[in-house]
């Protein structure tokens, strides 16, 4: 495939209508919970039908500005009426950039990519490979044929264009800031030699490149480490900006046929306290880790 188109696929990163409408849900939910309300509620107070709270909450639709005001008056936050007022504008205007990937996007996979859109900062634990957004065209394609041996070389080339257009949050973003991104990388995932030894040596160089920007911090867990809150899998915590007041972020994990949130605050901080964990005790310090990758990427045999 020509990786050099994938390196001029350039998603226009703005606000995402899907992330922004879960995320309107979810934080009603919680506000509605922390008021002690059910959803029976909730519909009774607005006049609406008893389905109508449960599509708002999981974020298959948006509430009008009246009954936004209303909720929020009654669930004691009348001072985030406006704050709430602007994220509605912007999820009415709002694209979701993926849309022309829609072809190879599973459904399950499309709020991930809304989320990620307009996260502060990423970070978690990666096993098996190295994080989608630190991945070379050539070491992404290798992960792909592995996993989906009977893809046609058009479906492969498009999943592998998403994937480096997903790059452009740790460089440029229309609204935000670039996105910050801490990951702990297993030292088992920098010697499984993905795509071969060139591949491999140049997705090592790549990781070493990205860590000297000011918004990436990769540290690697060392084998020696032994067992860690992370052995069960990968994981990642995503963080919103300020302005999201209050919000615990959200956990995510995935297979290769579906993914998993997480939005209870207490079992976020599980994962918090996992992966604090991790980084202070278990793993390497940036620039051991640094070290660490450069050993391994002269290590392998060409």
């Amino acid at each position: 495939m020509s990786h050099e188109l994938c390196r001029e696929v350039t998603p226009m990163v703005e606000s995402s209508r899907s992330a922004l409408k879960r995320w309107i849900g979810v934080e009603l939910k919680r506000l509605r919970q922390r008021a002690e309300y059910e959803r029976a509620d909730v519909a009774e107070r607005l006049g609406k039908t008893a389905a109508w709270p449960g599509h708002v909450e999981v974020g298959r639709n948006l509430p009008s500005a009246a009954d936004l005001e209303v909720l929020l008056t009654w669930y004691g936050h009348a001072d985030r009426i406006q704050f709430f007022r602007t994220l509605l504008s912007r999820a009415k205007k709002g694209k979701d950039w993926w849309i022309g990937f829609s072809d190879v996007t599973p459904e399950w996979f499309t709020m991930y990519l809304g989320l990620e859109s307009i996260a502060r900062q990423l970070s978690g634990y990666d096993a098996m490979v190295v994080h989608g957004l630190f991945q070379l065209p050539e070491y992404a394609e290798a992960i792909i044929r592995e996993v989906n041996p009977t893809l046609p070389d058009a479906e492969v080339n498009r999943r592998v264009e998403l994937r480096m257009a997903r790059h452009e949050v740790l460089t440029h973003r229309t609204d935000l800031e670039p996105l910050q991104v801490w990951r702990v990388i297993d030292e088992a995932a920098l010697r499984r030699v993905v795509g071969g030894p060139a591949v491999m040596r140049r997705q090592l160089e790549r990781l070493i490149k990205l860590a000297e920007l000011s918004n990436v911090t990769v540290q690697v867990l060392p084998a020696a480490a032994g067992g860690h809150p992370g052995i069960e899998g990968a994981f990642t915590i995503m963080d919103y900006p300020a302005e999201f007041e209050d919000d615990p972020g959200t956990v995510w994990f995935e297979s290769r046929i579906r993914g998993t949130f997480i939005e209870d605050p207490a079992e976020i901080a599980i994962y918090r306290d996992d992966l604090t964990r991790i980084q202070v005790n278990k793993a390497l310090k940036p620039d051991q880790s640094i070290a660490l990758i450069k050993q391994v990427a002269k290590e392998i045999t060409r």
